[in-house]
């Protein structure tokens, strides 16, 4: 793990409006994630763990606190701002995939790099590229619904890594799958993590959350506890 500060978050605060009520979901949080960590959020539903990685993803903003990303202050910017950042920082994979159906796995693969403006021959080199890493280049042609759910989170998982993103946001990743497609996933994650990646993993299950180094458990908007896995 090298010592480079990906992640700096420092006395956040997120409320949501419900009714009348102003409802606190994070709570002066604070929050360091060095490159090449390998982090799994964990709660309860209500924790803020959700709003926590929409947060960290770029997808939401916060009401107060700092957020820095690879050293870039996100707090403020707008939403196009956002975007392009969301696109070349953060790689995001989903429990329900989110792959166009009728696209090829090739071509979903190749859609940050479109958004990034990147030509053709290069996109499709570079998507070939992200399937091989994860042991699908004898399926670049075929479409989502011809492949299997684990082979759909892989194509999911070459998309996310395509850009070469600083983090891995991983929401769930193994919630659609059956237990043995989810462990064959969970080596793929370990695999990318070897190799360099950030990976923060959103998750309730106590045993995939057990294949990160760290455990962060979040209990009404706030961090509970944090543990290190001294196993890996």
């Amino acid at each position: 793990m090298t010592s480079n500060k990906v992640i700096e978050i420092s006395d956040l605060n997120k409320s949501y409006r419900m009714g009348s009520q102003m409802l606190r979901v994070l709570k002066n949080l604070n929050l360091e994630v060095f490159g090449g960590d390998y982090v799994a959020l964990m709660g309860p539903s209500g924790s803020g763990k959700s709003t926590l990685m929409n947060i960290i993803g770029c997808l939401d903003n916060f009401d107060s606190g700092k957020y820095l990303l690879n050293g870039i202050d996100v707090t403020g910017l707008s939403d196009n701002h956002l975007a392009e950042i969301r696109n070349k920082q953060i790689g995001f994979i989903f429990q329900t995939f989110n792959l166009l159906p009728r696209y090829t796995a090739l071509e979903n693969v190749e859609l940050p790099l479109i958004y990034a403006g990147i030509g053709k021959k290069e996109r499709v080199q570079r998507a070939s590229e992200a399937l091989e890493r994860v042991g699908l280049s004898d399926r670049m042609t075929h479409k989502p619904n011809e492949l299997s759910g684990g082979q759909r989170q892989r194509v999911a998982i070459a998309r996310a890594l395509v850009n070469h993103p600083a983090i891995l946001l991983a929401d769930e990743p193994t919630g659609n799958l059956d237990s043995t497609t989810s462990e064959e996933i969970m080596q793929l994650f370990e695999q990318i993590h070897k190799q360099g990646n950030t990976i923060i993993l959103v998750t309730h299950e106590e045993d995939i959350a057990r294949k990160a180094k760290r455990i962060i458990r979040l209990k009404d908007g706030i961090i509970e506890k944090e543990e290190i896995n001294q196993t890996l």
